[in-house]
């Protein structure tokens, strides 16, 4: 088998995901001993079936389904994910992972179910995750790993590790990597934490990130910078989530003055995404607060020589974002910020801080920011 050795799970994990498989590879295999087309019930993915409870803090899948029956016309979906279960049930019995890329290459020794491109084998996959986080079991349970950049860490953080073949345990130093960052890898839930930093910034530009590390901006702070690096990856949010509750420390956003920035970036790092509602209770950060750049930015700290016009597509995030988004639908304060931005019809990018000096934004902008954390955005 094509794929990578890393031992790291539970046993009682990996016998929680066996048992999720063989339930459902049983229910099918009784239905056809009864001479009755099997069928598997899938969560329908989309914003239209999502729902979002404050409480709880991040978007839940809704009650709508999807039967994918054995039919004919479906003989070679059925087919293909059934042997997908059967990789991913052999995978954790060997203690293994395998990628996107793995999946679809070792789909080439399926006969007639092989997948004929990557994106047959991604959606096959992604059925796979649906069907199984119902009962709590996410994607990397069954050992399907993303091939994403984790996101870069730097600051007054140890993250503990340990050697995949011997299990020696790793101390690395965020601290120490000069000029580079802590690279956040593809599986993190068996990572540990050692820290005393007072709390965690989510960057959303390199160039920013990189403007603070290079300054020790997390040395002035006692903080942690991770780089999101745009929309923030499954293994980003879940780092980001397992170091803040383990740390017991709180986690602040700064993103682009944008309904991308805003809306995709912001939200799916708070509660999760439309699409992926199945794995949102693990793949977000609820408790995460949004620091800036926001429309009352741009007036208080004098920005709009350094704004641009609103394009016709950020108009129509903004407007989707005020009808049909469940999480900015339940914050008055969101609602507010966000018409602000459509009524002043322009957008402000981090780096627009430059305007009053390179490092503005560590000698004022964020101090200031700080020093009110109760005004920050929900």
């Amino acid at each position: 088998m094509a794929v990578t050795k890393k031992s790291r799970t539970s046993n009682k994990a990996d016998a929680n995901t066996l048992e999720t498989i063989k339930k459902e590879a049983l229910s099918i295999y009784n239905s056809i001993l009864r001479r009755k087309a099997p069928d598997m019930k899938l969560p329908i993915r989309a914003l239209s079936n999502v729902q979002y409870d404050a409480k709880k803090g991040f978007f839940e899948i809704g009650k709508g389904f999807k039967k994918r029956t054995l039919s004919v016309n479906t003989v070679k979906t059925f087919a293909q994910t059934l042997k997908m279960m059967c990789l991913s049930k052999q995978l954790v019995e060997s203690d293994d992972f395998a990628t996107k890329r793995d999946a679809y290459y070792q789909s080439k020794n399926w006969g007639e179910a092989r997948f004929l491109d990557q994106p047959e084998s991604d959606t096959v996959m992604d059925d796979i995750e649906a069907l199984f986080a119902v009962d709590g079991v996410s994607r990397e349970q069954l050992r399907f790993v993303p091939d994403q950049h984790g996101g870069a860490v730097a600051g007054a953080l140890t993250v503990i590790d340990y050697n995949l073949e011997t299990g020696e345990r790793i101390e690395i130093d965020c601290t120490r990597f000069g000029s580079g960052a802590y690279a956040v890898p593809s599986w993190v839930e068996h990572l540990d934490f050692v820290t005393k930093a007072k709390f965690i910034l989510c960057i959303e530009t390199q160039g920013m990130f990189q403007r603070l590390q290079s300054h020790n901006y997390w040395r002035k702070a006692n903080c942690i910078l991770v780089s999101m690096g745009g929309v923030p990856t499954r293994a980003c949010r879940r780092f980001v989530r397992r170091l803040s509750e383990k740390a017991n420390i709180p986690v602040y956003a700064f993103t682009d003055c944008d309904p991308y920035g805003i809306g995709n970036i912001y939200r799916t790092l708070k509660v999760g995404s439309g699409n992926a509602a199945h794995i949102n209770q693990f793949f977000c950060v609820p408790h995460a607060k949004y620091l800036g750049l926001t429309p009352d930015d741009i007036d208080n700290y004098s920005l709009e020589k350094a704004t641009h016009p609103l394009g016709e597509q950020d108009k129509k995030r903004a407007h989707d974002a005020l009808k049909n988004d469940p999480f900015f639908i339940a914050y008055p304060a969101w609602q507010k910020a966000i018409k602000k931005l459509l009524k002043m019809e322009v957008r402000a990018e981090q780096q627009a801080l430059s305007l009053h000096g390179l490092n503005f934004v560590i000698e004022e902008y964020l101090p200031n920011k700080l020093k009110n954390i109760k005004d920050f955005l929900p």
